[in-house]
């Protein structure tokens, strides 16, 4: 299996079990290794008493996104420490975009920064995820090999 073909594999296994991402009807637009793209519509039920999109649904896209760039070799990784910096407000309606792409990854960890915009391709927050491998795989792993 390729990289790619093993970080498709590895997206498909955690999308089945990703209720949280489904549910907010996200949609998984692309994975490679270290990186992956995914995005999302802001409904009514994401708004906050200003009127604009809470900061937790754009947090949960970016953390979604940064989950699945750094699952993408097929070891299970985990959020270790993640941070968020908001740029400008996000409306009801606007079409979220979220791409992550792998800053470093030694031993068990990694950095990812996952820039999220709108449909205009204003940037609204930046988004750094720390992850840390711990023991497991999204697919079986052949002992043969």
């Amino acid at each position: 299996m390729t990289p790619q073909e093993l970080a498709e594999a590895a997206a498909a296994a955690m999308w089945s079990d990703d209720s949280a991402s489904q549910r907010l009807n996200m949609t998984l637009e692309q994975v490679a290794p270290g990186a992956a793209r995914l995005s999302m519509t802001v409904t009514e039920a994401m708004s906050n008493g200003h009127g604009n999109c809470h900061g937790g649904y754009i947090f949960t896209l970016a953390d979604s996104t940064f989950a699945f760039a750094c699952n993408s070799y097929n070891q299970r990784a985990v959020a270790q420490h993640c941070s968020v910096s908001y740029l400008i407000p996000v409306h009801i309606g606007d079409r979220l975009t979220a791409t992550a792409r792998e800053v470093s990854r030694h031993g068990r960890s990694g950095i990812y920064d996952v820039r999220i915009t709108n449909q205009d391709g204003a940037q609204v927050a930046e988004f750094r995820g720390h992850s840390r491998t711990v023991k497991g795989t999204h697919l079986p792993v052949d002992p043969s090999i």
